[in-house]
């Protein structure tokens, strides 16, 4: 029998860089961490501490290099209370600058990041919640110095933690892979399953001794390819001694307006493709926007409901 999967961490996403902010402060973050526990969710993960100006902390460092503007709310410090009262774990993502790795410049992303490190290890590492750490670069391919900048960052990571463990979670080069400023959903152009097999084996080899966690985002690739992607993935992890999760995203790619909440049959699918995989868990981009009952849009908190019946049901 296939065992079920369920949604056991959500990312968190403050800066807002392609989908709309909320404007919450700490009243709605709290009963939003409630609504995230209710529905089974023990982990959650800052996606990224900050993306070019806009930061989540008070960052000297990024205000110094970077001419971060400092936020009015320590997000951090308010996500690391909300996650030790509701008995979670915290995972820091790291600072993207959102022009040196993106430019093959990733020499100059490690040196600014393991600053950053430096400073948030200072700051929060002695909270209990503080439970590991998120590589915020994501990427496709085996471009841009990724495998370096993975190898360094994750170990740097781990040094200055006394081993904590390091996540990412990459996609997929499919044909869902196109820019949210536009209103096509689909292009003609995909990778194919050996040259992602291929790409990933070499990238997978180079950074296994510095990631612990590898959770590929599904939404990248059609409906009926999932399952075979998912399956090179999950291999691909247990040869090189990672745990494979599944980012199982809760938004729509499919339609012209990017990005709303996904339709439950979708979502549902997605799920029971990744059981019948063998992954043992799903995190997800992410409930606050696209699944959480206080969202900005109203099919979210229908998404939450359905979720709620599919974790009554049997087995």
């Amino acid at each position: 029998m296939t065992k079920k999967v369920f949604i056991k961490g959500t990312f968190l996403d403050e800066i807002s860089h392609d989908i709309p902010h909320q404007n919450w402060g700490k009243k709605e973050w709290s009963l939003d961490f409630k609504y995230m526990k209710s529905v089974g969710i023990d982990k959650v993960i800052l996606i990224r501490c900050g993306y070019k100006n806009w930061i989540t902390y008070p960052s000297k460092v990024l205000a110094m290099e970077q001419k971060a503007i400092t936020p009015n709310t320590d997000l951090v410090a308010l996500f690391l209370r909300l996650s030790e009262e509701n008995e979670m774990d915290f995972y820091f993502g790291l600072y993207d600058s959102g022009k040196y790795w993106s430019s093959g410049a990733y020499k100059e992303e490690v040196s600014l990041n393991c600053k950053v490190i430096d400073e948030v290890w200072e700051r929060y590492g002695n909270h209990k919640a503080f439970k590991g750490w998120y590589l915020s670069q994501e990427c496709n391919k085996n471009i841009g110095g990724i495998i370096d900048l993975y190898a360094h960052l994750g170990q740097y990571c781990k040094q200055v933690s006394c081993g904590l463990p390091v996540l990412i979670s990459p996609y997929i080069d499919g044909v869902k892979n196109i820019s949210q400023y536009t209103a096509h959903s689909k292009r003609e152009q995909s990778i194919t399953l050996d040259e992602h097999f291929k790409t990933w084996e070499t990238i997978f080899k180079g950074i296994k001794k510095s990631v612990n966690i590898v959770a590929f985002q599904d939404g990248h690739v059609d409906y009926d390819q999932l399952e075979d992607f998912i399956k090179v993935n999950k291999s691909l992890a247990d040869q090189n001694q990672m745990t494979s999760w599944i980012n199982s995203e809760t938004f729509d790619r499919d339609m012209p307006i990017k990005f709303l909440p996904i339709k439950w049959d979708k979502l549902r699918y997605k799920l029971e493709i990744a059981g019948q995989t063998g992954i043992s868990e799903a995190i997800t981009f992410e409930f606050s926007h696209f699944m959480s009952p206080q969202s900005a849009y109203p099919q979210a908190g229908h998404l939450y409901r359905r979720y709620q019946e599919y974790l009554k049901e049997k087995e």
